[in-house]
């Protein structure tokens, strides 16, 4: 070519002189910044999935931590109520020791009732400064809230969990569908028989005898065993002329026993000669069949799980219906990436004042402090007794339920989110790191073009020189 207005040589190596270029300046700002993806240009759609699976990420690690302090704030919870637990061990030692009566003065009486009153103060000082973060944790201020509660035909209620969309509520509706009963047997006549008769009375607590003597009025009889029946569990009353013998409580576990060990004194209706066996209440929550226990009622679902204790009249009547709602409340903990109700794990911690430890039916913790109805000095010691087992048995019940929502709930979550910020991790890098081995590949192809090419244009240059060898 002997041209030299347009030198299309030049023109050419030039070209190819930017495209190494860039391509160079692309492999250099790859390895010194280690994304393959910086701008837009370089993967339009790696850059789109890329930055979604970066919002990903950030959700997941925000999950994570919120697990993990979940996890902190139940440990904490945990540790109040542990305290809680040695110290009605503790009170039930004192009411055992004080049921020795005879064994002691009543300076040493006074004594224990001063170290029972001590321990009530601290319970109720452990519910009321057991906090998280200054978010109190034993108090009832995480337990939930409800609305149009029966005045009368659930006696306890304790709501361990419930999920609840934002914003809204949950009805709960406790159907009756079969009764509850107690063990009941009856003697027939209104007196005893003509000679000397001793019977044996046996229930769920206790076993007494009672001797009777000829032609006893069954007014007297019945006097007798309503006299034991804290020890036996076994009431009498006299219906129609005859002696109905039941046991105090309702359910499977409640039997009466009446036997003749002198002389004569037949009972019938029980589902043998000489005993028989209440039945617990059947009942749906929600139209969930119940579990269900004397007259407990308890559902456990993954949207509710409740404890609820009916009444004497409403569980022995089929068909009665008790509803009530559930308005919010608990604690709820946000363990998983996508916001929503699936994405809540809720739990309800209620009260474990001495006010709030123990039944209706059997009486309150606080009730053993001085001045109140079952103080060391009234001298009910088993009435003490149980009411201190019944505590004993919902501070451990609540404890298990913290200890199983740590286990399954919150560190199984972890497990899984920490597997899947991996994967979604590993992903986001495939498509936006750098691959050093490949892009120091292409550096060096692009540094070897860029000499070639500017060689070249330095010749594509040179070649309108030889046009004046023509002029010569």
């Amino acid at each position: 070519m002997t041209r030299i207005n347009t030198n299309v040589f030049s023109l050419v190596s030039t070209r190819n002189l930017n495209t190494n270029n860039n391509a160079l300046s692309t492999s250099l700002e790859r390895l010194s910044t280690g994304l393959r993806v910086n701008k837009g240009k370089d993967d339009p759609a790696g850059l789109i999935a890329s930055e979604r699976l970066r919002a990903e990420m950030a959700a997941i690690n925000a999950a994570i931590d919120n697990a993990e302090r979940a996890d902190n704030m139940i440990a904490v919870a945990e540790g109040g109520l542990q305290e809680i637990s040695s110290l009605l061990i503790e009170l039930e030692g004192l009411v055992d020791r004080s049921a020795n009566e005879a064994g002691l003065s009543a300076e040493e009486l006074a004594a224990n009732q001063l170290e029972v009153d001590t321990i009530l103060e601290t319970i109720n000082r452990i519910a009321t400064s057991t906090e998280f973060s200054g978010k109190k944790l034993l108090n009832g201020s995480l337990d939930y809230t409800t609305s149009s509660l029966p005045a009368s035909g659930i006696t306890d209620l304790r709501i361990n969990s419930a999920r609840l969309a934002e914003g809204s509520s949950k009805s709960v509706v406790i159907q009756v569908t079969g009764s509850a009963q107690a063990a009941s047997l009856v003697y027939n006549g209104a007196t005893t028989a003509s000679s000397t008769t001793t019977i044996q009375v046996s229930g769920k607590y206790g076993t007494e005898q009672f001797t009777f003597g000829s032609s006893t009025n069954a007014s007297a009889v019945v006097a007798a065993v309503q006299s034991a029946k804290s020890l036996t569990g076994v009431s009498a009353r006299i219906s129609g002329g005859n002696i109905v013998f039941n046991s105090t409580e309702f359910g499977s576990d409640a039997f009466v026993s009446v036997e003749a060990l002198q002389g004569t004194f037949a009972v019938t209706g029980g589902s043998s000669a000489t005993k028989d066996y209440g039945q617990d209440v059947e009942a749906t929550v929600n139209g969930i069949k119940a579990i269900t226990k004397g007259l407990n009622v308890s559902v456990r679902s993954a949207s509710l799980n409740i404890d609820a204790t009916l009444s004497a009249w409403v569980a022995s009547r089929p068909n009665q219906t008790r509803t009530f709602t559930i308005n919010g409340g608990g604690a709820n903990f946000s363990i998983a990436p996508t916001q929503g109700v699936n994405a809540m794990a809720s739990i309800g911690i209620q009260s474990v004042a001495t006010g709030n430890l123990g039944s209706q039916g059997l009486g309150f913790l606080s009730s053993l402090g001085s001045g109140q109805a079952n103080q060391l000095s009234e001298g009910k010691f088993e009435t003490a007794q149980r009411i201190i087992r019944e505590a004993s048995s919902q501070v451990a019940s609540l404890r298990g339920r913290l200890g199983a929502f740590q286990k399954n709930t919150l560190t199984s979550a972890m497990n899984s989110l920490k597997v899947t910020l991996e994967n979604v991790t590993a992903a986001e890098s495939a498509i936006r790191d750098t691959d050093f081995a490949l892009e120091t590949s292409r550096l060096t192809r692009a540094q070897i073009l860029v000499n070639s090419s500017t060689t070249t244009l330095q010749q594509a240059n040179a070649m309108p020189q030889n046009a004046l060898a023509l002029l010569r």
